[in-house]
């Protein structure tokens, strides 16, 4: 199941929260600068990486001070490259595989690989509901609620995931 809602990722109470990183784990985005801010220092301390990691992977920590006891951060820039479609799709197959090992149900997520310089909104919504809906996917996890910030935001995306689903 895809649910759209207007909320805040840093609140919401799911298994775990989708967070876009770079390949040393550090935020991509404004919401994931948000987040980090809100997870506080033991989150910090538990997204340090040795070597970095390879665009369209996924990796599983814990969520410092979030209401969600874990984070799927998903790697979408490397050396200052901008995510392509491709590469959004292959993180987040990754997110959903690693979140059916954790055995993580509920995910909450924002719309992964949208923004200024990235895909647009349409198309980063079309991709999650295409990945998290694709036959053959593990069952877990079972529940996808994409957050967003704004009322016209949640009606794009919802219209985008009826669409899809």
């Amino acid at each position: 199941m895809i649910s759209v809602v207007l909320d805040d990722l840093a609140f919401v109470e799911v298994d775990a929260v989708i967070r876009p990183a770079d390949e040393r784990l550090s935020p991509v985005t404004p919401v994931g600068t948000r987040l980090d801010a809100q997870a506080g220092p033991t989150f910090a301390a538990q997204r340090r990486v040795a070597t970095p990691l390879q665009n369209g992977t996924a990796v599983v920590t814990g969520g410092g001070d979030l209401t969600a006891p874990f984070v799927l951060h998903v790697v979408i820039r490397e050396d200052g490259v901008a995510a392509s479609g491709d590469l959004i799709r292959r993180a987040l197959v990754s997110a959903w595989q690693r979140a059916g090992d954790w055995g993580l149900t509920t995910i909450a997520a924002p719309l992964v690989g949208a923004g200024a310089g990235q895909l647009g909104v349409e198309e980063s919504a079309a991709l999650m509901a295409d990945t998290f809906a694709a036959p053959g996917r593990l069952a877990l996890p079972s529940e996808l609620q994409i957050v967003v910030e704004h009322e016209a935001e949640r009606a794009m995306v919802d219209a985008v995931i009826r669409s899809r689903t």
